[in-house]
């Protein structure tokens, strides 16, 4: 190898960015992650896909600020889940049920469940929201735009509240609910409690334009 192609191959490697990703594991030794796309460009910063074999991170993100982002985003799906007063704790449990809720979205729809996830979170988050401003003793709704991070924050805690109300006092499993309310979620249908919380508030913001 010439010293001009030695440099050139130097050149290359430094304009390439740092895999800071590491080997590409499967999830739950089943789905590649290196396939799932985030189609919603305000969501890519906020929205971590990064690989893993089982999603705990052992509380590494709890000393920072927002850094919540950066968490596998099926991890966060897993920790909302817990924040009920059944399910308080419960992280083994609540692992297994989102690894049976993507084995029953794989059989319905034959994609990826990572995918499904990633597709209902930006289909269930609200855009635009209501805040209260104060003239004169006078509390008047306002519209806002939602931020990426809390658009994140607010679809999780749709699907989690709608799987809750499915599965409570059912006959239907918590992971086919799961599983349900992601697919209708992903496919943008209103019968998703997810999807029709999310047009209820931007119906309501809108009217407060």
């Amino acid at each position: 190898m010439s010293a001009e192609e030695m440099i050139e191959e130097n050149v290359e490697a430094q304009a390439k960015p740092e895999n800071k990703e590491g080997p590409n594991y499967l999830l739950f030794n089943k789905w590649d992650l290196s396939e799932v796309q985030i189609n919603d460009p305000g969501l890519v910063r906020y929205v971590s896909i990064d690989s893993a074999i089982v999603p705990h991170c052992s509380g590494r993100m709890q000393g920072q600020q927002f850094l919540k982002s950066e968490m596998f985003i099926v991890e966060r799906l897993i920790n909302r889940l817990m924040q009920t007063e059944t399910n308080t704790g419960k992280k083994e449990l609540t692992t297994r049920i989102v690894e049976d809720a993507f084995d029953i979205i794989n059989k319905k729809t034959k994609k990826n469940p990572v995918q499904v996830l990633v597709d209902a979170i930006a289909n269930a988050g609200p855009r635009e929201e209501t805040v209260r401003l104060k003239y004169g003793g006078i509390n008047v709704p306002k519209s806002v735009d939602t931020a990426p991070q809390r658009r994140i924050d607010t679809a999780l805690l749709f699907i989690a509240r709608g799987v809750q109300q499915a599965s409570h006092k059912k006959k239907k499993t918590v992971a086919a609910c799961l599983a349900d309310e992601l697919i209708a979620a992903a496919d943008g249908d209103a019968r998703s409690f997810a999807v029709s919380k999310k047009e209820e508030r931007e119906r309501v913001a809108k009217s407060a334009r």
